[in-house]
Parts: C-alpha cells; sequence; structure tokens
C-alpha cells in the first residue's frame, strides 16, 4: 500500500501567479530533461507536459497582463519551428530499435502535435505562416487512407492511459480537428484540404460510439472548435454522458473514464482501481478530468449557471495547491513519488487543464467584446 503522505495545502480561490510559476518550471524541467532530448539539439513534445503548457500559458499571459511570451513559451514553439523545418532531416521521438512500429507512430503523433501548437500560438495574429502550412503539410501526408482506422494518424502506444493507449490515435484524430478549426486564415476551407478533412470526420463520427469517456470529451471539445463536426444531438449525448460520470464532491475521476466500456471485462473494473502495477488507487476527484470536462463542457456552450458544471468549476477553484500552485492528479498506470519529476506528469497537465477552464468565461468575453468593437483588433482608440 501507498505510504501515508501529509496532504498539501489548498487555496479556496485559485491563484493565477502560482499557476503560471508551476507550468513554467515544470516545462524547463522537461525541455531541459535528458529523456525527452532528441536530435538536432531538440526536444520532443509530451501529452501531458508540453503540449498543455502550449495550450494554457498563453492564457495566463493574459490574465497576469505580461508583456509577452515567458521564456519557456518561446522555447517551446521554436524547438517545434525547427523540429518543422527540419521535417526531412529530424529523427522521429522513438525509433524502431527495440519497438515495434514506434517510428511511424512517432511521425504520426508529432505531425498532429506540431500543428496543433502553431496553430493555437498563431490564432490570434490571423496569420497562417509558412511554418504553420508546412506543419500542416506533414501532418496530413502521414493521415491514414485505408481500413478501419481511415483518417486518423498513427499514434504512439505504450499501453500508457490516457494518451498513449491503444485506443489513442482517436485521441490524436480529435487533436487534428481542433488544430483545423483553431489555425488562422480560415484554414479549415482551403480547398486542398477538404478530402483529408473529410476523411478524418468520418472517422471521428464513426468510431465515436466505441470510445472511452476521455476520448468522447476531447471530441466533444474538437466539435467546439470545428464546427459541424458533430450535430448538436451528439454533442448533447456526449454533455449527458459525462455529466452522469461527476463524483458526490463535484469534481471527476480519470480512472472512471480512462477506459471503453464496450466490451467491458473483469480486467477493465478493476482498472479502475488497481494500477498496473499492482498499487490501489484511491477514488478521489483530480485535476485532469475536472480540468478537461468543465473545459470541454464549457467550449461546446454549456452555462456556466449549470449546477453540475458550477460545481465543477467550484472543485477546481477550491483545489489548487496553495503550495505550488498545481492541481491534483497520478498516473493510472504506475504509482510514482508524488514530489518526484516524472510523479507530476498528470499534475502538470491537470494544472493546464484546470488554467484552460476557469479562464474560459472571460477568453470568451473578450472574444465577444473583440468582434463587436474593432479598435479591439485594429489597436485604434474608438471614436
Amino acid at each position: 500500500m501507498a505510504c501515508t503522505q501529509a496532504a498539501p495545502k489548498v487555496s479556496s480561490s485559485w491563484d493565477p501567479k502560482t499557476a503560471a510559476a508551476y507550468l513554467d518550471y515544470r516545462e524547463a524541467w522537461w525541455s531541459g530533461w535528458n529523456g525527452s532530448a532528441r536530435d538536432h539539439g531538440t526536444f520532443c513534445v509530451s501529452c501531458h507536459t508540453a503540449l498543455p503548457y502550449a495550450l494554457s500559458r498563453p492564457v495566463l499571459r493574459a490574465v497576469l497582463a505580461e508583456s509577452g511570451p515567458s521564456i519557456n513559451e518561446s522555447k517551446l514553439i521554436e524547438n517545434v519551428v525547427k523540429r518543422v523545418r527540419l521535417w526531412k532531416d529530424v529523427g522521429p521521438y522513438y525509433s524502431d530499435r527495440g519497438y515495434d512500429h514506434k517510428a511511424v507512430e512517432s511521425r504520426g503523433t508529432e505531425s498532429v502535435l506540431n500543428a496543433l501548437i502553431l496553430a493555437s500560438h498563431n490564432a490570434s495574429t490571423g496569420q497562417l505562416t509558412n511554418d504553420i502550412r508546412a506543419a500542416f503539410d506533414n501532418m496530413w501526408a502521414l493521415q491514414q487512407a485505408a481500413g478501419e482506422e481511415n483518417g486518423s494518424w498513427s499514434w504512439l502506444q505504450f499501453e500508457q492511459e490516457p494518451w498513449e493507449a491503444n485506443d489513442s490515435n482517436y485521441y490524436g484524430a480529435c487533436l487534428a480537428a481542433m488544430a483545423i478549426g483553431t489555425a488562422p486564415g480560415d484554414y479549415r476551407s482551403t480547398p486542398e484540404i477538404q478530402d483529408h478533412l473529410n476523411r478524418l470526420r468520418e472517422y471521428l463520427r464513426r468510431e465515436s460510439e466505441a470510445q472511452s469517456t476521455i476520448n468522447r470529451v476531447f471530441l466533444l471539445w474538437a466539435s467546439a472548435k470545428l464546427p459541424g463536426l458533430l450535430a448538436p444531438e451528439q454533442q448533447q449525448t456526449i454533455i449527458k454522458e459525462i455529466l452522469g460520470k461527476q463524483q458526490a464532491d463535484g469534481g471527476w475521476r480519470l480512472a472512471s473514464i480512462a477506459w471503453k466500456w464496450s466490451g467491458w471485462t473483469p480486467k477493465k473494473l478493476v482498472n479502475m482501481w488497481i494500477r498496473e502495477d499492482g498499487t490501489p488507487m484511491d477514488g478521489k476527484s483530480d485535476g485532469v478530468a475536472t480540468g478537461l470536462i468543465t473545459l470541454a463542457l464549457q467550449e461546446a456552450g454549456v452555462s456556466r449557471d449549470n449546477v453540475q458544471l458550477e460545481r465543477g468549476i467550484s472543485w477546481l477553484a477550491n483545489n489548487q495547491n496553495a503550495s505550488d500552485g498545481s492541481w491534483p492528479a497520478t498516473s493510472v498506470n504506475k504509482r510514482r513519488h508524488a514530489l518526484s519529476d516524472t510523479g507530476r506528469f498528470m499534475s502538470d497537465a491537470a494544472t493546464a487543464f484546470a488554467v484552460l477552464s476557469l479562464t474560459e468565461n472571460q477568453r470568451a468575453t473578450n472574444s465577444l467584446t473583440s468582434a463587436s468593437d474593432p479598435s479591439v483588433s485594429t489597436g485604434h482608440a474608438p471614436n
């Protein structure tokens, strides 16, 4: 059994400054860690640390009235741009040496992550740069065109839930849809990508019913970014499913949404409580599931007045670690020391999703203001 540790101090209202400090510290560690280092002086982009950081840190920049990107934001973008420009020269995240199919899986995974990060980074500028175009070109070139996975991408599979598991190519396809919907310059309407886009839409719709709840949460989020991906009734079905898994304390629990229930086995039921290494998991809500779900619900148009959403957001506001600015989450695969660098991986994602959720209302308001006031986007003072 896990040894008892002192519970961290939690805040009754969240602190953006300490959240930013935590995320910056963790991205700095990741980019400098030997385990993430790759050729040509680059590092790989992780689904638990680097990608959530890229999506969330700019939001905190606005909240904290910072003058520009943090050092770690700039370093991450420079790293992604470098790998996009050297796409034919850099090696994959993982080679086939000692693994099966990891080179192909690495390329598919990276192509989607690169496109999403660069599209998100430039979304506010309205400029579809050559680097973003190149990232999307790399992504489309690797889209699968036949078989059951037609329309998706090969994805890294290490039997690690929730983002490197046997069903994670669906998660990757959702990220691709988000990238397309987020890209500036009305990229989603580009004529030459329509065949690719139609195959992606068809895949996401065709396979949606067989997915785990967390994959369907990402589908819901993607549908808010890419109009027409899901019909309103399909969105409502997912929303109902999500709300039905809320816990008594107002939050959600990753282990309860990470596995498929279609064709379930006793082993899958055990997975909700026992990790692969035999260590037990508690039944507490966590920041990954709660942050991601409340974010997706808001993006899909669920009102902040919804009682269940309000309780989820309240859980986030009341569960930030007051000492280091993070939100709680642990691996559902293997027990790691909560204070170790690798033991913080899921807290990295939890903190990023919590930040995105807690600031969603403000960002939506700002978007409406920008749309109604031309001076906001042009930089000219109103008459």
